[in-house]
């Protein structure tokens, strides 16, 4: 918060913020300093009133303010971003000319002080009011009164009126960054059903069920439009928009909190086009966290209203009933092994040195499926002892959770603690990132620590170590970047090593930290998208756009919708992930190798 960081990814706006915000920390003191002129006009704040490089730090740092207010102007009311949309621009531009006032009262008030010659100021170190005085020295006498009193009663004002006004930011911001998430991004809080029915807390109904770090959300909110400038359903002509969702939230809660969150304060078409990418999350300056309000009022809607969209209660019978979302028998958990020679870990087996979680959608899905393949004769050529749980692994519970049916995830997840722990088992490779992020981030609340480890990140390291060798082609590759990968969990780096490694790399505009999302995650997977744009379809546009030849995945979920992304669009690209791409460099290594 101090170095701006998150604001200073837009230089512009980001220069303009930090130099008003830096610019009050500064002028904080000149607040005590300009009370004790207007009772006393020869009277200031021992020491710090009398010292020339404070002098300075003043003249420099409330022309910037002065300077930020300007280009804040300029960008609100000539450039016009699209993220302002929906904001409170009245409170802003009111906010705006508080400030401006604020510095030029204080201009005013030193440059007349020098021209009076009071209070010994340091005139030699403060360039702009000593030029300033020369001007004001005519009418200096009643301006020093005037300026004073003028600077004091515009302070107030803005005290006054900033607990009303969305800048309630600056008092609250602080906090929230503060409290929020530093690790395991992509965890949700669960739900503790031990506890007496009545003090079980279903998600958000009413106001008075948010958190109170989500009532401190609500507040800190500067309506600076970065989240929705980010937000794949925004962006795609979806109702969604995580500003104007906090705000209904914060004016509900200041408002009518008895009334119901959904649809009182938002619809319910804004709770379901989330797809949990956590763009949001990454892009706000102040530390909101969007997806925990978001799933807290879908926990609502479907535990105690049972209100979701069609096509996602099938998906939960699914998952309820057989265990993964596809409804498929769990003996057809192993179908895509079949001749590969995979080791099936059965009770009271030896432990693997490795447990290959293969997730629902490579066992299910034909085209998710090759990167699983890919892996096993990946780890087999490397000499990796590792086996799958087969029959015995069921869904992680993600999708559900994610949906909002917290029961069915909290069972899922007891059973397969259960059974990893009976197992022994230590470390766990997974293609899914879903599954990445839920075996490694949210499994430790039910009792399974593992050391999680995505396919990528292992395969890289098998690279590096020689234990793989691939030849590179001339094929160009685009890498997408899951968002449970890169910016839930941070994994960027190994998956680039990999392109690097089997083809020439070039990246999309949104990637890494800042990748645009496939459509799949918060479950949207298993729902139709009825309004706007579909994502997938953006997102393989984009790709199209580099030029390359391949959209290079390292996620099932990624794999299917960009896949259908491709088909739908026409684009002129093959879908791989980078298991597959790697198999395929090892064998040409193998193969050109000496006789």
């Amino acid at each position: 918060m101090l170095g701006q960081r998150k604001l200073l990814q837009r230089w512009l706006p980001g220069l303009m913020h930090a130099a008003i915000f830096w610019g009050f920390l500064v002028l904080f003191p000149t607040i005590v300093i300009a009370m004790i002129g207007a009772v006393d006009p020869h009277a200031t704040l021992p020491w710090l009133g009398a010292q020339g490089w404070y002098a300075l730090l003043v003249d420099v740092f409330a022309l910037l303010v002065l300077v930020g207010v300007i280009t804040a102007f300029v960008i609100r009311k000539v450039q016009r971003p699209a993220r302002f949309k929906g904001s409170h621009a009245g409170e802003a531009d009111l906010i705006l000319v508080l400030i401006a006032g604020i510095v030029v009262t204080l201009f005013l008030w030193h440059s007349s002080q020098i021209a009076l010659g009071w209070n010994d100021y340091p005139a030699r170190w403060a360039p702009i009011s000593n030029a300033l005085s020369q001007v004001v020295a005519p009418v200096a006498p009643w301006l020093e009164r005037v300026a004073v009193w003028a600077h004091v009663l515009i302070i107030l004002s803005f005290l006054v009126y900033l607990p009303n006004s969305k800048h309630l930011h600056i008092l609250v911001a602080a906090f929230n960054v503060y409290f929020g998430r530093t690790r395991s991004r992509g965890r949700l809080e669960p739900i503790d059903f031990q506890q007496p029915e009545a003090d079980v807390r279903f998600g958000s109904a009413r106001a008075s069920d948010l958190t109170w770090k989500q009532m401190l959300d609500t507040m800190s909110c500067t309506e600076c439009g970065r989240c929705q400038d980010v937000c794949p359903a925004y962006n795609t002509g979806k109702a969604l928009s995580p500003k104007l969702l906090i705000m209904a939230e914060r004016d509900h809660l200041l408002g009518q909190a008895t009334a119901p969150i959904v649809p009182s304060a938002v619809t319910d078409d804004v709770v379901w086009d989330c797809v949990t990418c956590g763009a949001c999350v990454r892009e706000c300056p102040v530390g909101i966290e969007h997806i925990d309000h978001i799933v807290d009022l879908r926990r609502n809607l479907v535990m105690v209203e049972s209100r979701f969209p069609e096509e996602a209660g099938a998906m939960l019978r699914d998952v309820d009933r057989s265990s993964n979302p596809w409804g498929r028998p769990q003996s057809d958990r192993t179908q895509w092994a079949e001749g590969l020679g995979v080791r099936v870990l059965q009770p009271g087996d030896q432990t693997p040195d490795v447990l290959f979680w293969v997730g629902c959608a490579p066992a299910f899905d034909e085209r998710a499926r090759k990167a699983a393949i890919s892996t096993a004769k990946l780890l087999q050529s490397a000499g990796i002892d590792f086996a799958i749980l087969g029959p015995r692994e069921s869904c992680t519970g993600d999708p559900a959770r994610r949906m909002g049916d917290e029961y069915t995830f909290q069972r899922l997840a007891g059973e397969n603690v259960a059974t990893l722990n009976d197992a022994g088992v230590k470390k766990i490779i997974t293609t899914c990132p879903h599954c990445f992020n839920t075996l490694g981030n949210e499994y430790g609340d039910f009792g399974g620590r593992y050391e999680v480890v995505h396919h990528t990140e292992f395969l890289a390291e098998l690279v590096r170590d020689g234990r793989l060798s691939p030849a590179p082609s001339d094929r160009t590759i685009t890498y997408h970047d899951s968002c449970y990968l890169a910016r839930h969990n941070d994994v960027r780096a190994q998956p680039r090593e990999l392109v690097a490694a089997v083809g020439k790399s070039l990246e999309m505009p949104r990637h890494g930290e800042r990748t645009f999302c496939c459509g799949a995650g918060g479950a949207r997977m298993w729902m139709e998208e009825k309004r706007g744009r579909p994502i997938n379809q953006e997102r393989v546009r984009e790709a199209a756009a580099t030029g390359a030849e391949t959209l290079a995945v390292a996620c099932p979920f990624c794999t299917v919708m960009l896949d259908d992304g491709v088909r739908e669009t026409g684009a002129k690209l093959q879908v791989f992930d980078l298991a597959t791409l790697l198999h395929e460099a090892v064998e040409r290594k193998r193969q050109s190798g000496p006789a």
